[in-house]
């Protein structure tokens, strides 16, 4: 592709627009946040968010993995976050708790990840895709590996034909990350078994973050206060302190649990009121 036809759009690193055309970053915009946690524990690390250093965060991105390029890798087993998104749904495939995560991917749009490493290597290294342009060797490379685009000729990114999708395809235990309020209710109400992944949450509003916790089984807090408002007063579980995950149904609960206790690391278990938080908290929450 060129002429800027191969155009990808992203919100990452406190929800900062950033625009990707030809392999290049041709755009950053301002950062809704100064400083995250976990942007300094990054491959390439962020220990301050300015436009400079998420630009050279982003260029590191597609000089590692080809991300936003027709060289983007699919599959990878590396876990970044112990109980991030990606690591999340991967584990659950894994451990057959699902069968199907419905995912975007950059240069695909929307995909089904079959597969514990497809699900890792796209989730884990892609937040907050707006736009993506179709590459077409992407799309053959997450086929090959077991994979299911939904949209081809365009790269449509739209989860509830995702899911749909995915449940003409026969499966049943079907997971789908989802950020829009809205899209995750009707997600809900047309596709009631589905197991809804909150992500993406940073600048909601009240009644926006309240939407799309009262329609999840786990939401990840990102750098938003309104989300930790909301999932921690009637979260079953949360999994870390600084950017926490809720678990908001048994289902949810029962995924983190799950993973602990196939895990060998020290876990600390403890009853308390929700949500706990340390004092290292993406600044400022929003």
């Amino acid at each position: 592709m060129g002429n800027g036809s191969d155009e990808h759009i992203i919100e990452a690193i406190g929800r900062t627009r950033i625009v990707i055309r030809d392999g290049r970053v041709v755009e950053v915009g301002e950062p809704q946040i100064s400083d995250c946690p976990l942007a300094k524990r990054f491959a390439y690390p962020i220990p301050a968010i300015t436009r400079d250093a998420i630009k050279a965060n982003i260029e590191h991105r597609i000089e590692a993995f080809g991300m936003c390029t027709p060289d983007r890798e699919v599959c990878d087993r590396r876990e970044f976050v112990g109980f991030g998104a990606s690591e999340l749904l991967s584990f659950g495939l894994l451990s057959g708790l699902i069968d199907a995560a419905v995912l975007v991917c950059d240069g695909a749009g929307t995909v089904i990840a079959t597969k514990p490493a497809m699900a890792q290597g796209i989730g884990g290294r892609m937040s907050g895709l707006v736009k993506t342009s179709p590459h077409k060797s992407v799309m053959d490379r997450i086929e090959r590996d077991g994979g299911i685009v939904l949209d081809r000729q365009h790269a449509r990114i739209d989860q509830l034909a995702g899911v749909a999708l995915a449940v003409a395809e026969g499966y049943r235990n079907i997971a789908v990350t989802v950020e829009n309020p809205r899209i995750a209710q009707t997600i809900r109400r047309i596709h009631p078994d589905t197991f809804i992944f909150a992500v993406h949450g940073t600048g909601l509003s009240r009644d926006e973050a309240e939407m799309l916790v009262t329609a999840s089984d786990l939401v990840t807090s990102c750098a938003s206060r309104t989300i930790r408002d909301s999932a921690g007063a009637g979260a079953l579980l949360q999994a870390g302190i600084t950017i926490p995950i809720f678990a908001m149904t048994q289902k949810g609960k029962l995924l983190i649990l799950e993973k602990i206790r196939q895990s060998d690391e020290q876990v600390l278990v403890k009853p308390t009121r929700l949500p706990a938080l340390g004092d290292n908290q993406p600044r400022p929450l929003v």
